[in-house]
């Protein structure tokens, strides 16, 4: 198996797969990837027992499966995070990092200008449906795709047999007037006919991977399927009964927002808040729906004699929306949230189910990635010799390895819509270190200790912020990474 003729191979995290002793059963493992917009990692009740939230078929799953309490995001935005699930490649290696707007070129600016970035998957990007393919897969795209306004760069141009709902909108543009925009039919959806009045789209989304699991259980050939919902992301609408039993909860725990302050890496009308608390009663009802129909999904799978069969992952594309748009959830302990490079930006749930493999009811503390996604299918499958930024994870589902100190990385260099500053950041086993993009300022923080990033070490701790910004620069250099841009004679910091 090779990559795309026009892919570079000469990577940073170059990895190679063979196939383990498990593998060897000659056994074809089929692939459910359900990725769920904007889902924070306090959100679901397996990572946090106190949420308002209910969830109890992803408290169902977890017990199945190996739960990872330390998983990122490769971005705090959508859809470099969606290009690494898909291709396992880092969005700084291919200029992809912010979300992809309509146009090119289009960028918020604040002091200085953002960095030069595209507005698409390159087509020659190797994804998860391509490197299958040859394997005898068939492949499925069900949901949110926003990886390129071209209809080329669709998930049916990308190597994926079948897709459901999948174009260049990163938030679903329903018009139906009495429901409320968004998520109820019609959807004007160019990759989905419309649903009967009062339909709602998690459901539809739900019925739609329902439907064609039927199909798949009809003969032995191996599937991959990515079931990618739009909510949680805004416009923020569920049914109406569901948000009032969580607004009668509400009343009855005599429930409150409370907000406090964030920073003001660049100016707005009114002073920005991060919420504290959740409390969202329509935030809440999405997640229960959500909730639901990850239910329904898994039951039929049961159900058609696939489950011991398929592989499961879930997961979201980046931290829970805390700090605009409405607020609507709370990522504490975590500061920030989605467009952040804090942990509430970036931190995110991710289990995996391998039945007879991997370990049940198990969390694994390891530091891991969504780039991570790509070379695990990889190992599984026993796809051999693909090139790619993430580590597969096989050792650590199975329970036998429970942390590694490889580096994690990120790249932001934008004015987020949320308000986060232009940033890149670092792990490195218990420490995190941040660098300011428009001046070159450097945070250091423990997340043992401090998970809410809020005491700076950087100054107590030299050796540690000197050894940690030389690896960061370095990686700079190897991804060819882009900085932010001169404005009206103001001139950023760049590592050059």
């Amino acid at each position: 198996m090779q990559l795309k003729e026009s892919t570079t191979i000469t990577l940073l995290l170059t990895t190679f797969f063979a196939c383990s002793p498990v593998q060897a059963e000659d056994k074809k493992w089929n692939f459910l990837v359900i990725v769920v917009d904007d889902l924070g990692q306090m959100d679901i009740s397996p990572n946090n027992p106190n949420t308002y939230y209910q969830t109890p078929n992803l408290e169902k799953f977890a017990s199945q499966s190996v739960r990872f309490s330390q998983n990122y995001s490769a971005s705090p935005v959508c859809s470099p995070a969606r290009l690494a699930l898909m291709t396992g490649r880092h969005p700084a290696r291919l200029n992809a990092t912010d979300w992809f707007h309509m146009e090119e070129g289009q960028g918020r600016e604040e002091t200085f200008k953002w960095a030069k970035d595209i507005q698409h998957m390159p087509s020659e990007e190797m994804t998860l449906a391509e490197a299958l393919k040859p394997m005898g897969y068939r492949s499925a795209f069900i949901g949110k795709w926003h990886l390129g306004h071209d209809e080329k760069y669709w998930p049916e141009h990308q190597g994926f047999d079948i897709n459901i709902g999948g174009y260049w909108s990163g938030s679903p543009c329903g018009t139906n007037d009495e429901k409320g925009e968004g998520y109820f039919a019609p959807y004007n959806n160019p990759r989905m006919t419309d649903g009967i009045d009062g339909e709602y789209l998690t459901e539809r989304l739900s019925t739609e991977a329902i439907n064609l699991m039927d199909g798949y259980s009809e003969n032995d050939d191996p599937f991959l399927m990515v079931l990618s919902y739009y909510t949680v992301h805004i416009p923020l609408n569920a049914p109406k009964n569901t948000i009032e039993k969580y607004d009668d909860l509400a009343t009855e725990n005599k429930l409150q927002g409370i907000f406090a302050e964030e920073e003001q890496v660049w100016p707005t009308e009114e002073i920005r808040v991060v919420r504290q608390n959740q409390t969202h009663s329509t935030y809440a009802a999405m997640v229960e729906h959500m909730d639901r129909n990850i239910g329904r999904v898994l039951d039929h799978l049961q159900n058609t004699g696939l489950a011991d069969n398929t592989v499961v992952f879930f997961t979201s594309d980046n931290g829970g929306l805390s700090s605009s748009e409405g607020s609507p959830t709370s990522n504490l302990p975590f500061r920030g949230g989605k467009g952040w490079i804090y942990e509430g930006g970036i931190r995110v749930p991710f289990m995996v189910r391998w039945p007879g493999i991997g370990k049940a009811a198990y969390t694994n503390p390891a530091a891991v990635t969504g780039l991570d996604l790509f070379p695990t299918v990889m190992e599984i499958a026993n796809v051999k010799e693909i090139s790619v930024d993430g580590h597969s994870l096989v050792s650590k589902i199975k329970g036998e390895v429970e942390r590694t100190d490889q580096p994690l990385y990120w790249h932001y260099p934008h004015y987020s819509n949320q308000g986060g500053m232009p940033a890149s950041a670092i792990r490195l086993g218990d420490y995190k270190l941040i660098q300011r993009l428009e001046d070159g300022r450097c945070h250091l923080y423990n997340l043992v200790n401090d998970p809410g990033e809020l005491h700076d070490l950087s100054q107590g701790n030299p050796d540690k912020t000197t050894q940690m910004k030389n690896m960061l620069d370095n990686w700079y250099k190897e991804v060819g990474a882009e900085f932010l841009r001169e404005k009206e004679g103001k001139t950023p910091w760049n590592p050059q």
